[in-house]
């Protein structure tokens, strides 16, 4: 997609900060962290939204479990991952992808 900065940052048209990278998923640090560990997980393939993936489940299985990788790698036992779909939900990036947060107290609700 054109316009879309996660498929910029796959491109390596935006420069990014690096966590992982396959055939499938690229993995890189949030520039604007809500938490000490705040890392994107994001599919090759441009889907807009968790809807859009719904299509691959075996995607949305390897998202997940790169997800509980990464956090395990950084040492992290207690963390969130995020999946925003829509504005309402905070959803600004139409691209599917993970935050995986940690390295502080979570709340709950999230606000």
């Amino acid at each position: 997609m054109a316009d879309c900065i996660f498929c910029k940052i796959i491109a390596g048209e935006i420069p990014s900060k690096p966590v992982f990278e396959d055939d499938r998923i690229v993995a890189f640090e949030d520039v604007a962290p809500q938490a000490p560990h705040h890392v994107l997980v994001v599919p090759r393939t441009h889907f807009a939204d968790l809807h859009e993936a719904a299509q691959d489940p075996r995607l949305l299985g390897d998202l997940l479990a790169r997800s509980s990788a990464i956090a395990r790698e950084r040492g992290l036992t207690d963390y969130r991952v995020v999946v925003n779909t829509g504005r309402e939900a905070g959803q600004s990036v139409f691209h599917l992808h993970l935050h995986v947060l940690g390295g502080r107290r979570m709340t709950w609700p999230p606000g």
